[in-house]
């Protein structure tokens, strides 16, 4: 009798131990959920419980109350980072407490940009986003495919992105249009805002007759505004880039400098608008510049389903003969994030 009163002692203590390490949240609707927090990025916070095979999606803004033993990476507007457990304080409205090397500091939730448990894994940091657009008319049996693959991996003081568009348009009776973007680059988060990043960047167009251009940079830069709902951000530089031309025009190299800026704003309901441009002065070629442009917007449907509207803009002031100083695309597409 004293050994089933034992073991029936151990399995209780054993399972309050595992709810008490639970993760929990109260919401703005009264509802409270039981489970897991893995990560919260951009103002959404992705939570998985027992009960559901899929995980949750919350906009961080509904979120009322949170209580965790987990021991997470926490990253706050000023661009401090701490690595400590997070739990709301009884009687102050959506203020948490967070532990800075024995001492307790106190944030409101909007301050705190970025949570991730410790130990968490490689999935769990990687986002990846790929849409498709295909446009087909009869008149000249006019095809066009877009194509958008994003990769973003974000660890505990540095994110990297990788993408790869294309544009590909065949049209009887006209030449066929090619246009490829890619760009392979890491952030690495300094105290109070401030970062370095490095960045390879490759475009071909038939526009400007670039068979290939391949532009490397590094620098620094700045967040003026780092919050959960915005990013806005200046950089600047060094980069040089080498060109590749079709039409026997010969290949070029420059040294240049590089001033940038970055705006992403999101939590606009299901709505997200990133929009980057850089300007790149050359150094080895005099009176020469270049400017490169990318809008981004992105509507959220069911499902992890998006659409997604994109402008991109490139401008060459001294563009090889035969070659347009300029080249834009835009387009709309349809397509799904796994995260």
């Amino acid at each position: 009798m004293n050994k089933h009163l034992y073991v029936t002692f151990l399995f209780t203590l054993l399972c309050t131990v595992a709810f008490s390490q639970k993760d929990t949240l109260k919401l703005s609707n009264n509802d409270v959920l039981v489970g897991s927090i893995e990560k919260m990025d951009r103002s959404i916070l992705t939570f998985s419980t027992s009960y559901d095979d899929s995980d949750f999606k919350i906009k961080w803004g509904e979120v009322l109350e949170i209580r965790s033993e987990q021991k997470f990476i926490i990253s706050v507007t000023d661009g401090e980072r701490y690595t400590s457990t997070i739990r709301s304080i009884s009687g102050k409205k959506k203020i948490v407490a967070i532990d800075n090397e024995g001492s307790e500091l106190e944030f409101s939730l909007n301050d705190i940009v970025f949570i991730e448990p410790i130990g968490g894994s490689f999935l769990a940091r990687l986002t990846v986003d790929l849409d498709l657009g295909i446009t087909v008319t009869k008149a000249n049996n006019y095809r066009q495919l877009t194509t958008n693959l994003t990769a973003t991996y974000l660890a505990y003081k540095w994110r990297s992105k990788a993408l790869y568009k294309t544009v590909l348009t065949r049209q009887d009776g006209s030449a066929d249009i090619n246009r490829m973007d890619a760009e392979l680059g890491a952030d690495y988060y300094l105290p109070h805002d401030w970062f370095v990043n490095a960045k390879a960047i490759f475009l071909a167009n038939d526009e400007q007759l670039l068979d290939l251009r391949s532009t490397y940079q590094a620098g620094a830069g700045y967040y003026f505004i780092r919050n959960n709902s915005m990013f806005f951000s200046a950089n600047a530089g060094l980069a040089y880039s080498n060109e590749n031309f079709t039409g026997g025009s010969p290949d070029r190299t420059s040294t240049e400098g590089y001033v940038g800026i970055g705006f992403n704003k999101y939590a606009i309901g299901d709505l997200s608008v990133q929009t980057d441009a850089a300007l790149y002065p050359s150094f080895s070629q005099s009176g020469r510049f270049r400017v490169d442009f990318n809008f981004d917007m992105k509507y959220d449907l069911p499902l992890d389903f998006y659409i997604r509207l994109g402008l991109s803009y490139n401008y060459d002031n001294k563009p090889v003969p035969g070659a347009a100083d300029s080249d834009y695309v835009f387009t709309t597409a349809f397509g799904w994030e796994w995260n």
